[in-house]
């Protein structure tokens, strides 16, 4: 079942690469919230997340962003200008600045200079404006391109394994309870999730694994072997938010990857 205000809407949508279904055919909505969906690798998150950004085609089915069919051209323009994207490893933008990658997105999206500059003061980036993407700290880089993913005010914003720098960084020390490589990605995620969930109406998160997500998000999807499955998120804050109309829309996806 859908509801009336899901932002994205898939009916029978599902998504191919090399042969293999990475969706397979299923009819949901994601209404507003704060929704992250985990995997493990290969298994199609940011093939999907593309999907949701428009960059690709859905290979069955239809696929809705924010009322908009985007297979209708004229649609296809609107729905992108609501979606504010940010790919996994943005930061190969060789020898831009953080200012430079911000105002760059801000031209592609018809938005002023100084609205850029504004976006980065609000994300508290603006000090690094100067600083090349490469050279900066893992958690002011994802400042800066959750910056340039925003700088349009979106209504949808997709985040592809923006943890994922962190927690690489982290790799290199202990890792345990007491490691300080743990100490400083659990400081640096508890500045940022704040900063994440105020982006937009509607954001959507991936990671590799579902504890990265789980106590935050309001709602947490799984994505393995093609099915989207739903998953307690253990978060208060998602229980009392939750209307009964929410739990219908998330709640139908099945086991079998099929929607009630």
């Amino acid at each position: 079942m859908i509801a009336e205000h899901s932002v994205i809407v898939a009916r029978g949508m599902g998504v191919r690469r090399g042969g293999r279904w990475l969706l397979r055919p299923v009819t949901f909505g994601v209404p507003e919230g704060v929704v992250g969906l985990a995997g493990p690798p290969g298994a199609g998150k940011s093939t999907l997340l593309a999907t949701f950004a428009t960059l690709r085609r859905p290979n069955a089915g239809a696929l809705h962003i924010l009322g908009h069919d985007i297979t209708n051209t004229a649609a296809l323009r609107a729905a992108r200008a609501g979606i504010g994207y940010l790919p996994a490893r943005f930061c190969r933008a060789e020898h831009m600045t953080a200012g430079e990658f911000v105002e760059y997105a801000a031209y592609y999206k018809r938005t002023s200079a100084s609205t850029a500059r504004s976006t980065m003061r609000r994300l508290d980036v603006a000090e690094a404006a100067g600083t090349e993407l490469a050279l900066l700290p893992p958690d002011v880089r994802l400042r800066a391109g959750l910056a340039a993913a925003c700088v349009h005010e979106p209504d949808v914003v997709l985040l592809d394994d923006p943890f994922g720098d962190l927690c690489a960084a982290a790799e290199p020390w202990p890792t345990g309870a007491a490691g300080p490589g743990r100490h400083a990605l659990t400081a640096a995620m508890a500045e940022l999730i704040p900063v994440l969930r105020s982006l937009a109406p509607t954001v959507m998160i991936t990671a590799d694994a579902p504890e990265t997500l789980t106590g935050w998000c309001d709602r947490l999807l799984t994505l393995a072997r093609g099915r989207l499955t739903e998953q307690p998120t253990h978060s208060a804050a998602a229980r009392r938010g939750r209307t009964p109309a929410d739990r219908r829309v998330l709640g139908a996806i099945a086991h079998d990857g099929t929607a009630a």
